[in-house]
């Protein structure tokens, strides 16, 4: 076998596995639901907040879910202590697609809370149509 079909099956390879990573797929120390448990949890369980991890433009123009408290993932390391308050809860925590929710939800997991990472995000939640607030 050549060596550039070896490496570029390498390649192909680790950046499956990078996506399936930050996905959160694969080695993820937090729990991922779909959108439709996401609701479920939502409407059933008091224990439950929610984070908005997109940007402040997303959150505005794209509207969001009700209750979500903002803070994106670019800021949440520095950020933790305005969390301080539900580190009791299951903290559902959702962005645009479901990439940015699972990197924000090893954050939080690393700092001792309980996330609940939303696969699809914010785009899966409309395709249900479920409602949102702007």
């Amino acid at each position: 076998m050549k060596t550039s079909t070896i490496l570029t099956a390498l390649v192909a390879i680790g950046a499956l596995l990078f996506y399936l990573y930050m996905k959160g797929y694969i080695f993820a120390n937090f729990e991922s639901v779909d959108v439709k448990e996401a609701k479920k949890l939502i409407d059933s369980d008091r224990n439950i907040a929610i984070l908005d991890v997109r940007t402040p433009e997303e959150y505005r123009l794209d509207g969001h879910l009700a209750n979500a408290m903002l803070i994106p993932v670019q800021q949440l390391g520095e950020q933790l202590d305005k969390l301080e308050r539900v580190r009791d809860k299951k903290l559902i925590v959702y962005c645009r697609s479901g990439s940015r929710s699972a990197m924000a939800s090893r954050i939080l997991a690393n700092h001792g809370f309980h996330p609940i990472n939303v696969r699809g995000g914010i785009n899966a939640w409309k395709k249900e149509g479920f409602s949102l607030e702007k």
